[in-house]
């Protein structure tokens, strides 16, 4: 399975009709991690998984989604009322309720990915707006196997970021 995984686009909804038409046959599943400041009716949301985030005010939105790919289940959330940026021990016991194997989260714009107790926790990172020791726009995907997660950061031009490509045995 791949999963295309993007957050916090803060209006800029040229990006995500890029991406999406660019991966729309390359990619199995498509996550936003909220704070897209769009509403929830956009037709750019066709097929895409997405949730609120503290500046979306659009109150349609779920605040999280699990979904079942077959492969993996997958907990998304934005990050802001799991407080990420004070760790992941509150979206880890969320995700763990949901019984997820992956976690997706934005709301701090610094990409992030680690892999703990069979949970691969990733972020993508701020398509508009990044922060942190990384100041790229990115995004991010995932490939799972059976055996591995391999998650590839990208650039807004689609390019692979070279050192920042992570293999995790399952």
């Amino acid at each position: 399975m791949r999963y295309l995984v993007v957050s916090d686009n803060h209006g800029d909804r040229q990006i995500l009709v890029d991406l999406f038409h660019h991966y729309k046959e390359k990619v199995d599943y498509i996550f936003h991690c909220g704070d897209s400041e769009l509403p929830a009716d956009d037709p750019v949301w066709e097929g895409v998984y997405v949730v609120t985030g503290n500046t979306d005010s659009d109150s349609r939105y779920k605040k999280a989604q699990t979904v079942n790919t077959g492969e993996d289940i997958i907990y998304l959330t934005h990050g802001h009322l799991s407080s990420v940026k004070m760790g992941l021990t509150q979206l880890d016991m969320q995700a763990q309720e949901h019984e997820a194997t992956i976690a997706l989260f934005g709301h701090t714009h610094q990409l992030g990915c680690e892999y703990n107790k069979g949970r691969l926790f990733l972020n993508p990172g701020s398509i508009l707006q990044p922060r942190g020791g990384v100041p790229i726009k990115t995004y991010a995907i995932i490939e799972s196997t059976a055996e591995t997660f391999q998650v590839q950061y990208y650039d807004r031009n689609f390019e692979p970021i070279e050192d920042l490509s992570l293999i995790f045995k399952k």
